[in-house]
């Protein structure tokens, strides 16, 4: 049985793409002079009614995600949205993928969010954490050094949050707090589930084994992910466990019509979602000290091992690669049924919106692909 999930960044395309040519990344640089919030409300409200019609027509989850700087995600709260959702929905989970753990100056109040948004939801919350692109480093001000030791103390304080009895004082590297004592705590018990998502960085995958949490590959290919996969389960052989589907999560952009033919049409939206918000110089993504000694890492950049990145592959090379699913139901049941037999994931990521696609064409597509794909997927799996 595999998992579900709709996911949307929240795009804000209200403006000529070709605006974004005129500076080195359509992400940090990019003049807020071109933001509406008139227009933003209406997006606003486009997106959570998108997420209240996923549950309602099959999905089994909702995944949300945070970023800064940048007009391709405009939800730059992700508990703001979590605890919106847990309102105005009633049986999906909600993944939060994620709260960025080294740009985070407090700990106690991310666990205090999240423990709220878990009871608000009645229990539905999947706790992700990230790293963060190097851009989310330059937008908080970060020193980049010292990411990775933030994002594991960091945790290692959310955990002991919801866990450890308080009040309790707490003096680490990175924080120092002489009260840990938080009111609300999660509905889940000891917490909510936590997931950790990745494009290949050999570190976090060790780090997701080592504490037998979900590792979700985004903007890989799939042979790639077979890799990280396969790390994965020597990581965890060597902490004593044998991983299984529930290890793993996969994320794609997909889009379902009634046609094959008014699929394709629709599936140029995602040239936007590929196009300039990826690109951008290297110390954009990964800043000195960000990647240790690891080579700069960037969506569809080291580990694709001389393929193109995503951003200079045309919408057919998209497609043929397994990054974009296009077409009818019955297309698309096929084309993810392959990827379901191939890297046997326990949850699937379908970020089923993208740019400036019509509100009207992406409930229908939600509608086809929680009506006609997943029951059949599931029954597949």
């Amino acid at each position: 049985m595999v998992d579900v999930y709709f996911f949307t960044e929240m795009p804000y395309a209200e403006f000529d793409e070709r605006e974004a040519e005129q500076y080195p990344s359509m992400r940090l640089t990019f003049p807020n002079t071109y933001f509406d919030a008139k227009k933003a409300n209406v997006l606003f409200r486009n997106y959570y009614d998108q997420f209240q019609w996923a549950e309602e027509v099959g999905f089994d989850g909702l995944m949300i995600n945070e970023h800064h700087n940048t007009p391709s995600c405009m939800d730059v709260a992700v508990n703001l949205s979590a605890a919106v959702l847990g309102r105005i929905t009633s049986r999906a989970k909600i993944l939060l993928l994620g709260n960025m753990l080294p740009t985070n100056d407090n700990p106690v109040r991310l666990a205090e969010e999240v423990a709220m948004a878990d009871v608000i939801s009645g229990g539905r919350i999947i706790a992700g954490v990230v790293r963060g692109i190097g851009i989310e480093t330059w937008a908080n001000n970060m020193q980049p050094n010292h990411n990775r030791g933030r994002f594991e103390e960091c945790h290692d304080l959310m955990l002991a949050a919801w866990t450890r009895p308080g009040p309790f004082r707490w003096e680490g590297e990175h924080y120092h707090f002489r009260v840990v004592n938080p009111w609300v705590l999660p509905l889940q018990k000891p917490h909510p589930p936590i997931w950790v998502p990745g494009t290949g960085s050999p570190e976090t995958i060790e780090w997701a084994a080592q504490h037998r949490y979900t590792y979700a590959a985004f903007l890989v290919p799939m042979d790639a992910a077979v890799r990280l996969y396969a790390s994965y389960r020597e990581h965890a052989n060597a902490a004593g466990y044998e991983a299984n589907a529930s290890n793993f999560a996969y994320m794609v952009c997909c889009v379902c019509a009634d046609t094959d033919a008014k699929a394709q049409e629709l599936g140029k939206h995602y040239l936007w979602r590929m196009g300039h918000p990826l690109r951008g110089p290297a110390e954009y993504w990964a800043p000195p000290g960000y990647a240790g000694q690891r080579k700069p890492v960037q969506p569809g950049g080291a580990l694709r091992h001389g393929r193109k990145p995503l951003y200079a592959m045309d919408y057919q090379e998209l497609q043929d690669s397994y990054h974009l699913i296009v077409g009818s139901p019955q297309t698309v049941l096929d084309k993810l049924s392959h990827m379901h037999e191939r890297l046997g994931f326990g949850s699937l990521l379908l970020e089923a919106q993208a740019g400036a696609m019509p509100h009207v064409d992406t409930m229908r597509s939600l509608e086809l692909l929680g009506r006609e794909v997943i029951p059949h997927l599931q029954q597949r799996s």
